[in-house]
């Protein structure tokens, strides 16, 4: 079995000598879209002398760019990553489910075998029109490049990078989003903001319908992909790897 985190890093491996694009055919585990077949479509292109790799979950489409490390943090309230400055820990690649700190509180983010299995219900809140407003680039907890626009999303607990679904319950709209920064935090101004499970890019509260409201109760559920067919998963254990 392959997933999509493991492709997508091949593909940033590779095609540092060259462009390659992949067509495979994916199925979702867990229920995770409806079940059935996702057609996964990916590539890669060069823009301003940065490696991006676009990849397509069924109508979804994902980007990851490595930000230079002189960029802010899009959560600059984030001081260590596993007892590191934050960028060093990110130029070493010690983010994904290293504890950090945040306003000397330490957060820790969950196993991969318990995030398999996450589904959680709560609130949640959007962010993106900071960096749009200040003009300049900002990277993700696992150094990425955050774009407010792309379906992305903080999580302070899950491992980075991964997939979850997020449904408004409120109007019941469903998407799929990348999961590569930490977050929502306690504000001094507003301490509950800490209690939200989840911060969606910009791009993501709009598709989800509650960009102007703000916040809105959603369910989130992590989501895997596997190349088996739905005949084959049924032969096999399940599988939902990160």
């Amino acid at each position: 079995m392959k997933r999509i985190s493991v492709l997508i890093a091949f593909l940033l491996a590779a095609i540092l000598n060259s462009c390659i694009v992949v067509k495979a055919p994916y199925y979702a585990t867990r229920d995770a879209v409806e079940g059935g077949i996702w057609t996964v479509k990916t590539g890669c292109k060069a823009a301003a002398g940065t490696v991006v790799a676009v990849y397509k979950i069924g109508r979804f489409t994902f980007h990851v760019v490595k930000a230079p490390l002189e960029w802010p943090l899009a959560h600059s309230e984030i001081k260590s990553i596993g007892g590191l400055p934050p960028k060093e820990a990110i130029r070493l690649g010690r983010v994904r489910t290293e504890p950090y700190v945040v306003d000397g509180r330490t957060y820790r983010p969950m196993s991969l075998k318990k995030a398999r299995t996450y589904d959680q219900t709560g609130l949640a809140s959007w962010y993106g029109y900071e960096t749009i407003r200040q003009n300049r680039g900002a990277m993700t907890a696992d150094g990425e490049v955050f774009n407010p626009n792309w379906l992305s999303a903080a999580h302070k607990y899950l491992p980075l990078p991964c997939y979850v679904k997020v449904t408004n319950l409120e109007n019941e709209r469903q998407i799929i989003v990348r999961v590569n920064d930490r977050g929502p935090f306690p504000a001094k101004g507003n301490p509950a903001a800490g209690k939200r499970i989840i911060d969606l890019s910009m791009g993501a509260a709009k598709k989800l319908g509650f960009y102007k409201k703000g916040v809105a109760r959603v369910r989130v559920q992590t989501v895997s992909l596997s190349d088996s067919s739905p005949s084959e998963q049924r032969q096999e254990r399940p599988a939902a790897r990160f």
